[in-house]
């Protein structure tokens, strides 16, 4: 029933999934570093920078991810020579992937964010400004501790939807789990096969991520 996986070595199957996790990993972690600020952004005091912050937010949700994708390889790469440091292709393309990904999945950190500052009671923030702390620091000891921890819940949805969204990578040829199942499929005669295969290899990455962040979101609440 499996004899498709014969033509494919695992290394060459779970190298694949390897790549989507790495992916992952490192377009979350750059996610949530660029949305955060731009959740500061958009609370901000200042005019320009709320400007700023509204503007990409509302800009980079309504454009198509394999859009954003392609413009790091094409637009980027082949047309301003941005290679993020590689030394090869493979490299390029995975850096620029994780560029794209970390762009296009910050608007959505940001408004996940944001929304866990509203519910922070405006009154400590202005209890924060009445002891001398300027709204750096207001942000930063008071108010985004408490909001991250009530959007573990939203978080964990944009990280399992980022999961997903790697496979977008594959339009640009890096080798993740989408360009891998591509593969074989044109090679193979078991279509729904072997997309069994790599949907059942998704909800292995996926659910638990989900389990274990929802526990964490209950565990964390702030209570109210």
């Amino acid at each position: 029933m499996f004899d498709f996986l014969s033509d494919y070595d695992d290394p060459s199957l779970l190298g694949a999934f390897w790549t989507t996790v790495q992916l992952t990993v490192f377009s979350g972690v750059g996610s949530l570093v660029w949305g955060t600020l731009l959740a500061a952004m958009r609370v901000s005091p200042v005019p320009l920078m709320r400007g700023f912050g509204t503007a990409y937010v509302n800009i980079v949700r309504n454009i198509p991810l394999t859009v954003i994708i392609v413009f790091t390889s094409l637009g980027l790469a082949d047309i301003f020579g941005v290679t993020m440091g590689a030394s090869d292709f493979e490299d390029q393309g995975f850096r620029l992937a994780v560029l794209g990904l970390v762009a296009y999945t910050a608007a959505f950190v940001c408004e996940a964010i944001r929304s866990g500052i509203n519910t922070v009671p405006l009154g400590q923030a202005e209890a924060a400004r009445a002891i001398g702390l300027n709204f750096t620091q207001t942000l930063r000891l008071i108010v985004l501790p408490q909001a991250f921890r009530s959007v573990i819940g939203p978080l964990a949805n944009v990280l399992i939807a980022l999961t997903k969204n790697t496979t977008v990578a594959a339009a640009i040829g890096v080798a993740e789990a989408a360009l891998l199942m591509k593969e074989m499929i044109e090679n193979e005669a078991q279509t729904l096969l072997i997309g069994a295969v790599f949907a059942f290899g998704f909800v292995v990455l996926t659910l638990p991520t989900g389990l274990i962040l929802g526990w964490l979101s209950k565990r964390l609440a702030v209570k109210r």
